[in-house]
């Protein structure tokens, strides 16, 4: 088994990676590629599929080249993606009618208003454990069936997408299911990524008809949902096609489904978060769809071939990593690598809160019409005060959700496992444990989300025969404890709610 690998295809928010992995949970192969973030209008981001799907082929390509790896030494392949984001496409042409719409994309936030106003807000969290919010798939898809342009070929008998939906020429999915599709041929989604929709009933586990009315979204579109770790597969890529080999799709979850995966949190209680462009809080409930009463989602885990789904619970932070990208944006700062020592420069903010909320907030706040704000500033102000208060945004908002967690699962949380891009940063993770009061866990291999799929695909195809196999993988990089007094988190954390009150409910149309 030394010379056959398993391998993850990670299309995130920002870019695609594809990543080769031994029996050891190593990684031996790696490549990247960044795709454009299209902002037709405030509020809105758009991803194009084609442009993703090329670049997949182009990573894998890239990867296995780099890593002296065949396709031929690949015994299965895992798919990991961004969550929400949607994609309509023509079922003969195989061509999008429209960009993806992206998970951060606030535009129906007023078709939102109109759900909670109708009083619909219950059902739809009783039925999908989601809160009624234009992150989710189902607004997504009713927008671009009710306004995207239909292309010029297709519009020439005078159908609308919807006309075209409902003769069963449209299909759908998350990115997942887009690169099934352009894999496999096959139009298959996962059980986390289908619990992402808003379409889908978590406790009957099947597409809910009265959701699908509601959004207007015909059956026929939708992909079949199988478990996450599939040992009946997905399909096999076309020996034809771009890697020249039939390898078994079998495994595929949500980015964050996935880093609870390849963190192996596969017991009930166990949590990670994961530090990307937002931040992403799971708690493993076990076979128990927990009801959240403090803000939370409840979500999908994973599934294996033949076993009960495993749910959790979720924090949903939209913004963190993507904060400190601002920063770089309006020349704060070089680099991600510099926040950590101009941080440190400063022994505080000086009373400075940043709330970057530049989506709107997620858990526990949900609030779309919120937006980023910095409070506390004076005259003395400087710019290593506004990078130190960004870094201690994350912390806040992960301890917001971490408050939540407690109070919704009973369980006192006494280590957290971290990944994600941002935490190669020491001074952040320190300042995470500091302001939660808690351990915190990295682990050697913080590519975890990649790992994830992959671990999920191995096992469908017996590279690895049991999970205890990928237990005995995770190693702690290091680990970081509370070194601050409890008093002062508080007395620190004290003050953030009153800068999140200030932000909410700004984005209105005079």
């Amino acid at each position: 088994m030394s010379d056959t690998y398993v391998a993850s295809i990670d299309q995130g928010t920002t870019g695609t990676r594809f990543m080769v992995f031994d029996h050891s949970g190593q990684v031996v192969a790696n490549a990247y590629e960044k795709h454009e973030q299209i902002y037709p209008e405030p509020g809105w981001v758009e991803h194009d599929p084609l442009e993703i799907w090329e670049n997949t082929q182009d990573v894998v390509r890239q990867g296995l080249e780099d890593g002296g790896i065949e396709a031929s030494q690949l015994e299965a392949l895992g798919i990991t993606n961004q969550r929400e984001t949607t994609v309509v496409w023509d079922r003969e042409t195989g061509k999008p009618v429209h960009n993806a719409l992206v998970w951060q994309d606030r535009r129906t936030t007023d078709r939102v208003e109109e759900l909670q106003e109708a009083g619909k807000v219950d059902e739809i969290r009783e039925k999908t454990g989601l809160e009624a919010d234009a992150y989710f798939s189902a607004t997504k898809t009713e927008w671009i069936l009710d306004n995207a342009e239909p292309l010029k070929m297709q519009s020439a008998r005078g159908e609308s997408l919807r006309d075209r939906a409902e003769a069963g020429e449209l299909m759908m999915g998350t990115i997942d299911a887009w690169l099934i599709y352009n894999l496999t041929g096959n139009h298959i989604t996962d059980v986390t990524n289908a619990s992402r929709t808003m379409l889908y009933d978590i406790r009957e586990m099947e597409w809910d008809e009265d959701l699908l009315e509601e959004f207007g979204v015909d059956e026929s579109m939708l992909p079949e949902v199988r478990p996450s770790s599939d040992e009946e597969y997905y399909g096999h890529t076309d020996p034809d096609g771009f890697l020249g080999e039939e390898i078994p799709v079998a495994g595929a979850l949500g980015d964050q489904q996935a880093a609870l995966f390849g963190q192996t949190c596969f017991d009930e209680g166990d949590a990670k978060n994961t530090y990307g462009t937002g931040s992403f809080y799971l708690m493993n409930t076990g076979n128990e769809a927990v009801e959240s009463e403090h803000g939370l989602l409840t979500t999908i885990g994973f599934q294996m071939s033949g076993e009960p789904v495993q749910y959790a619970l979720e924090g949903s932070i939209f913004i963190t990593g993507a904060a400190i990208e601002w920063l770089e944006d309006v020349d704060l700062i070089n680099n991600a690598a510099q926040t950590a020592e101009l941080a440190r420069s400063v022994d505080s903010t000086d009373g400075v809160y940043m709330v970057p909320a530049f989506t709107g907030l997620g858990a526990p706040h949900w609030d779309g019409r919120a937006r980023g704000t910095i409070v506390g500033m004076t005259r003395g102000t400087r710019k290593e005060h506004i990078v130190r208060a960004t870094l201690e945004s994350i912390a806040y908002q992960t301890r917001d959700v971490a408050e939540a967690m407690e109070a919704d699962s009973g369980v006192e949380m006494t280590s957290l496992r971290v990944d994600g891009g941002a935490v190669k940063n020491n001074f952040l993770c320190q300042l995470q444990s500091d302001i939660i009061q808690t351990d915190i866990a990295r682990p050697e291999v913080d590519e975890t989300t990649a790992l994830g799929s992959a671990y999920a695909a191995g096992l469908a195809v017996g590279y690895w025969e049991t999970v205890d196999e990928l237990r005995d993988n995770w190693q702690i990089d290091r680990e970081f404890s509370a070194e601050m007094d409890a008093e002062e988190a508080d007395r620190m954390y004290g003050r953030w709610d009153d800068a999140v009150e200030r932000s909410l409910d700004w984005a209105r149309e005079e």
